[in-house]
């Protein structure tokens, strides 16, 4: 039966993933890998029985109106999903599925990457060597803050945050504190080092590093805005690699231009891949385009729960990663 089913690819994606998708079902490519418009989207939504979205494909409400829509699965490519109006999607009768859990531990990875590379200045550093511009070693060149020891806050405890947690803890000796909507059991916490606090503001009141791994969109479009920036400590620095609305894009650069916090490292933004002329002419941010994922290792592994979770729906099983 999946050998007949339709399906399109989005954007193009690790070999081994589209060779196993092309030898399961009758698959159609995005061979230039552009990212595709609104239309080509509702058009793919009423010609192939499943789409398979990522992060940079926009599917608002509007996309399933008008009838006619012959998918019946969204088998998106990343865990997050706030692109994707579930609600909408649900509505007609199409299932979404996500790829959680393969991607933790890289992700963590780059929140870290990040931490260290703001504190420490070094994406200054590597430009200042690459322009010809360092001058030689003196006392007092390019002075970065000290991470060991100092005190991590984490929003959102999910399994990024705690593998965040882990690294900063075990690895740096940092106290870790975090916020989690629902209420995780000290004795969990405590394997990763980390204790809850009851609400966002705490944690951002005592934090010297912010890490935000929550989920994008809804109510926490824009959880860190401008009175949120002015709650955290003058020399904080700010880490996302969550999912750009997160963070009120505007007023973290005005905190950053005011050094009303000391910097930033963002691996999202809000309206991908637009990054805007203010935040790129800051030296006090670290700027990544979205490699949370990107090792080989992971984004087959995603690649290949896609592949399980439509193969799985159109057998008539239940898809293991379903979220609506």
């Amino acid at each position: 039966m999946a050998e007949t089913q339709r399906i399109l690819v989005t954007r193009r994606w690790p070999g081994a993933v589209e060779q196993a998708l092309s030898e399961r079902f009758d698959t159609v490519f995005n061979g230039p890998d552009d990212p595709m418009d609104a239309a080509a989207l509702a058009d793919a939504l009423r010609n192939f029985d499943a789409v398979l979205p990522t992060v940079s494909d926009r599917l608002p409400a509007a996309l399933f109106e008008g009838g006619g829509l012959r998918a019946k699965i969204l088998g998106n490519f990343g865990v997050g999903y706030n692109h994707i109006d579930v609600a909408a999607a649900k509505a007609s009768g199409i299932v979404v599925t996500n790829t959680p859990g393969v991607l933790t531990d890289c992700t963590a990875d780059i929140a870290m990457s990040l931490l260290l590379s703001i504190s420490r200045r070094t994406g200054e550093g590597e430009r200042q060597v690459r322009a010809g511009e360092w001058t030689g070693w003196r006392p007092t060149h390019m002075i970065g803050t000290k991470v060991t020891g100092k005190t991590l806050g984490i929003i959102g405890f999910g399994r990024i945050g705690k593998a965040m947690a882990k690294r900063c803890h075990f690895g740096f000796d940092m106290d870790v504190v975090f916020y989690n909507r629902s209420k995780v059991d000290p004795a969990e916490a405590a394997r990763y080092g980390a204790r809850q606090l009851a609400t966002v503001d705490e944690v951002l009141a005592i934090a010297d590093f912010v890490s935000l791994h929550c989920p994008g969109g809804g109510e926490n479009r824009h959880l860190i805005d401008a009175r949120r920036l002015k709650i955290m400590k003058p020399g904080v620095y700010l880490i996302n690699t969550a999912r750009g609305d997160v963070v009120d894009e505007t007023a973290l650069i005005e905190a950053l231009e005011a050094g009303t916090i000391r910097g930033a490292g963002l691996d999202v933004f809000e309206a991908e891949p637009v990054v805007p002329e203010r935040l790129r002419a800051l030296d006090n941010v670290v700027l990544l385009p979205h490699l949370g994922s990107a090792t080989e290792e992971t984004r087959t592994a995603m690649g290949m729960k896609v592949v399980d979770n439509i193969t799985a729906f159109f057998e008539g099983r239940e898809p293991p990663d379903r979220v609506a």
